[in-house]
């Protein structure tokens, strides 16, 4: 068997797969586990990702925003911001 996963790799997967879609795809909680349990197989399991997924909202890193549904984005920056 293959050995298991770690968070900061399934999060990092996570945001990369959120970053390169960005403006095109918008993630629900449900369409990223599925993507990342494609990705990662046997390595991890739902307990893992939804983890990851609690690791890149407690830092800061993506956002739930609540648009027409429930998705996980990368936080939008403000007009005046650079």
């Amino acid at each position: 068997m293959a050995e298991q996963a770690t968070i900061q790799e399934v999060s990092d997967a996570m945001y990369k797969m959120i970053k390169d879609s960005m403006g095109q795809k918008k993630w629900k909680a449900t369409d990223l586990t599925k993507a990342v349990e494609q990705l990662f197989g046997e390595r991890c399991d739902k307990a893992l990702i939804k983890s990851a997924i609690r690791d890149l909202i407690e830092s800061g890193k993506c956002v739930y925003t609540y648009f027409g549904g429930s998705f996980i984005e990368i936080p939008h920056k403000e007009g005046a911001e650079n």
